[in-house]
């Protein structure tokens, strides 16, 4: 999903009013998205970020966990991305069935890595792991299917983001100020935009603990005919095994010859 919501541009900082006039279904849609950002929003959040009364907040959180767009782990607990959103997003993929293409060649990397492959697409400033093929290794990254991460934090992340233009980089963007993961991971706008410049003139991005703690990774852009990326190919490993930055950065010529090979892929099946 985009991280701006839809005739709201950009979203307001969190705490802020919201704009007067929005109707029921603009506020169940931002709600939307703000839970597939943010993985978890409780009641309270809601209402701050909406500017409406709490029980409005929990009316429209209500009709969407009915339909299984949202849902809790336990009763009065926070609201997290339900099977009908994951859904809707998967479905969106297969359009390009990106997946399909992807997949004998995410089960070599493994195989070549001996460490866990996946496969992300970009949504808004968040991307989202929606094929993995996890190490076989006692010690390893577990399977990420699913799982969604801050774009910025995360070796798929930022080689997807690379390949878009500064205009899109600041809509998704749109303060200096970027909201902070772990300790390790950019906050500003302008260190990023550097980075990313960085990460088109190598061809592959990085990630050191930024998206979590012990975890390591390499990804690589996906295009499609036009140039534009579609999704991104990486390896994560334990940042203990790899024992630095350089040790994962061994991993780049795989993941770039397994991008290559996706993207041949691709064109012989259009």
């Amino acid at each position: 999903m985009s991280n701006t919501p839809p005739d709201r541009s950009p979203s307001p900082p969190a705490g802020a009013p919201a704009a007067a006039g929005l109707t029921s279904v603009d506020n169940a849609l931002w709600l939307l998205q703000l839970i597939g950002q943010r993985q978890a929003l409780r009641v309270a959040e809601a209402a701050d970020l909406l500017g409406v009364a709490r029980s409005t907040a929990h009316r429209l959180l209500s009709a969407l966990r009915r339909r299984d767009f949202v849902m809790q782990d336990r009763p009065n607990g926070a609201y997290r991305p339900g099977p009908a959103l994951n859904a809707i997003g998967l479905a969106a993929i297969s359009r390009i069935d990106i997946r399909r293409v992807a997949r004998p060649v995410l089960e070599e990397l493994q195989e070549q890595s001996r460490e866990t492959a996946s496969l992300a697409v970009l949504e808004g400033a968040t991307i989202r792991f929606v094929d993995c093929v996890e190490s076989v290794r006692s010690v390893r990254v577990g399977n990420r299917t699913g799982v969604v991460r801050p774009a910025h934090a995360s070796a798929v992340g930022k080689a997807i983001l690379a390949q878009l233009p500064k205009s899109e980089i600041e809509r998704r963007y749109p303060y200096e100020a970027i909201p902070a993961g772990t300790p390790a991971a950019l906050t500003e706008r302008g260190e990023l935009e550097r980075q990313l410049d960085e990460i088109r003139g190598q061809g592959y991005a990085l990630n050191w603990e930024e998206s979590a703690e012990g975890v390591s990774a390499v990804g690589v852009a996906l295009r499609d005919t036009s140039g534009a990326p579609v999704a991104a190919l990486g390896i994560a490993a334990p940042s203990s095994r790899m024992g630095s930055v350089d040790g994962v950065r061994a991993f780049a010529p795989l993941v770039i010859n397994a991008a290559e090979r996706v993207q041949e892929r691709l064109r012989s099946s259009d």
